[in-house]
């Protein structure tokens, strides 16, 4: 007999991750940490009611896929251009730090073999879920000071948008270097080729541009949008041995900076929150149990904590002391930097899928995420000063 188990199990994650997102934004925290808590206690560590199948796992799939998208189709390019070089030199080097020493806390901590090309690539993928940055709190924090369209601000969203881009390619480099006997002359190859793909893709798409324009509102762009990002996400990684959301993820900032871009976000941001996104964050819970956490595991959750913390706040600090901004100016740059958000749980589940992140060190990666995100606000409050009586962006949902 056919099973309609799953219709259950749709409608417990779409009313656990609601109700748990309005409980959080209630008390000043992102609806995200609502969502990632829902699917803890659906999941063994708390009721077991809902397990990873592999209905849940695709629907997560295709969730992260259309949020990478978005994340995509919302970077602002006029951004990039204005902050220029200081968002560039904040981006590298508050990328650098935290993979760097997010790998050597790994590769330390449990003592793993150097020579062993499967365990390191373990390690510097527990650094590439640390270059993750979510700009999200910072932004709506530092609007509420008036500071967001200062030098600084602008400073931090431009090395935002880079940190991600950044932090993708890093995804890509590391994910395609999985099997043991890889070459990594070949790996590059793909990855070059790939960019060329995308770039002749941009290309042919200006000529197309004023047709696409005509499409706006209307229905079909939104379709054709999406038609879009799920194609070049099966090329990326049918192809080119890339990861799905790397092409999702290009796919956004081939159309970003198009006036139809608007009408498909606010579209397929319907469809992602309405079904799929709720899918995705609950099953980063679900998939995280955290009933076999260890006392040396809690040790390193605290370790990973710090390093997440420390790196983004003296990289960013660093490069931003390098492009010229004051003491004050640099600190405030590298917090602003340190929350980490979805971003870090689409690498860490990416990571999951090609066998570089255990299922043990999902708790240490959550509560990372969780607490970056809740403490980016307070210690901006600190180190600036202002009147605030929200930290995060309300959203009427």
């Amino acid at each position: 007999m056919e099973s309609f188990e799953f219709l259950l199990i749709i409608a417990l994650i779409l009313l656990s991750t609601k109700a748990f997102g309005l409980i959080s934004q209630k008390v000043n925290m992102p609806q995200v940490v609502g969502a990632l808590i829902a699917g803890l206690v659906l999941g063994p560590s708390v009721l077991g009611w809902v397990n990873e199948t592999d209905f849940v796992v695709k629907s997560a799939e295709i969730g992260v896929i259309v949020l990478m998208f978005l994340a995509g189709l919302e970077t602002d390019i006029e951004e990039l251009k204005k902050t220029g070089l200081a968002s560039f030199v904040i981006a590298i080097i508050g990328v650098i730090f935290p993979l760097v020493f997010g790998a050597l806390l790994y590769a330390f901590y449990f003592d793993i073999n150097v020579y062993d090309h499967v365990e390191m690539l373990k390690a510097v993928f527990i650094g590439t879920v640390l270059t993750a940055t979510s700009v999200s709190i910072t932004v709506e924090t530092l609007r509420e000071m008036g500071k967001l369209k200062g030098r600084m601000g602008t400073a931090i969203l431009g090395a935002a948008i880079l940190d991600d881009i950044i932090g993708i390619i890093v995804l890509t480099i590391v994910s395609g270097m999985t099997a043991s006997n890889v070459n990594p002359l070949y790996v590059v190859i793909k990855i070059v080729a790939f960019f060329v793909f995308v770039a002749a893709v941009a290309i042919v798409k200006r000529y197309f541009a004023p047709n696409i324009e005509r499409q706006d509102h209307k229905r079909r762009a939104s379709i054709y949008a999406l038609v879009f990002c799920l194609i070049l996400s099966y090329v990326s990684e049918k192809y080119f041995g890339i990861a799905d959301i790397t092409g999702a993820y290009f796919a956004g900032i081939i159309l970003c900076n198009m006036g139809i871009k608007e009408y498909i976000g606010n579209r397929l941001t319907i469809l992602s929150y309405l079904f799929f996104s709720p899918i995705f964050f609950a099953s980063i819970g679900i998939k995280t149990n955290i009933e076999g956490v260890t006392a040396s595991m809690l040790i390193f959750t605290l370790a990973l904590l710090a390093v997440a913390i420390l790196t983004k706040i003296l990289g960013c600090g660093l490069g931003a002391k390098l492009c010229k901004f004051d003491n004050k100016e640099a600190l405030s740059i590298g917090i602003g930097m340190v929350s980490r958000g979805e971003v870090a749980l689409i690498v860490a589940q990416k990571g999951s899928q090609v066998g570089l992140i255990k299922s043990d060190l999902f708790p240490p990666i959550v509560i990372v995420v969780i607490v970056t995100t809740l403490l980016t606000p307070i210690l901006l409050e600190v180190v600036l000063g202002g009147n605030k009586n929200k930290t995060h962006l309300q959203k009427k949902r």
